[in-house]
């Protein structure tokens, strides 16, 4: 078998239309794995990334989803399980941000970050919980964040949401680990993105300074980490919240 080969695997990615969802998608099919991602909005993105994941060599497709709404997310995962019979690898990547100072940040923003990125990746964790531990075989891969180590101001709704997604991944390690099932995070650091290219030339270069991996970080190399921890080489990795940020200090 070659290194995290996912042949004969299903896998479930949210929010995979476009920047880290999109990177993860494809390389998840590059491996192997027959892969269902969400979005919420641009069906021509999502079309594209699906393209994608078929000229990477695997059987792919969109599915309109929010996955903070349990009902719609419990639907789709039933769907995938009539589909391939099969449900093996869960990525909880779908997340928003609504930044503000916190004299600034309305309740309700607080509330939607915390619904989209928290509440959706547990919906998801719940929902594709029994079809894995019918099988005794899953890998969740939870996507978290460099803010929860470091804290960022006017991210205090991101960075609970993420920090929340942490403790849910420690905890449901422990209640799923006996059944085959890992659960693992993954911390992106600064990542070149399209919010990232946009910043002022000094801005980038200060963050850059910070790291010393001496540049930023890729889709590609955050997609390569989950590519892993979904593998079965990775069967011995559970509760774990891997940084992918080059060394950055937080």
């Amino acid at each position: 078998m070659s290194w995290a080969a996912l042949e004969e695997r299903v896998a479930l990615v949210t929010g995979g239309s476009r920047g880290i969802g999109r990177a993860i998608a494809v390389e998840l099919a590059r491996a192997g794995a027959r892969v269902v991602f969400t979005y919420r909005a641009s069906p021509e993105a999502a079309e594209e990334t699906a393209e994608l994941a078929r000229e990477a060599g695997a059987e792919a497709r969109p599915a309109l989803c929010d996955a903070g709404d349990y009902a719609a997310t419990e639907a789709l995962v039933g769907e995938i399980q009539s589909e391939f019979g099969r449900l093996d690898i869960a990525v909880n990547n779908a997340g928003v941000t609504r930044d503000q100072l916190i004299l600034r940040m309305k309740p309700e923003d607080f509330d939607h970050v915390i619904a989209t990125n928290l509440r959706g990746a547990w919906n998801v964790c719940r929902c594709v919980a029994r079809p894995m531990l019918k099988r005794r075989w899953g890998r969740i891969v939870n996507l978290s964040s460099v803010v929860v180590g470091m804290g960022n101001p006017g991210q205090s709704n991101y960075a609970a949401s993420k920090g929340g997604i942490e403790a849910l991944t420690r905890t449901l390690a422990k209640e799923l680990g006996g059944r085959g099932i890992t659960v693992n995070a993954v911390a992106p650091g600064f990542i070149d993105t399209e919010m990232t290219a946009e910043l002022p030339e000094n801005t980038r270069e200060g963050l850059i300074g910070q790291i010393p991996g001496g540049r930023l970080g890729t889709a590609g190399d955050v997609a390569g980490s989950v590519r892993f921890l979904a593998s079965e080489q990775a069967g011995y990795i559970t509760g774990q919240v891997l940084a992918v940020n080059g060394g950055l200090d937080t």
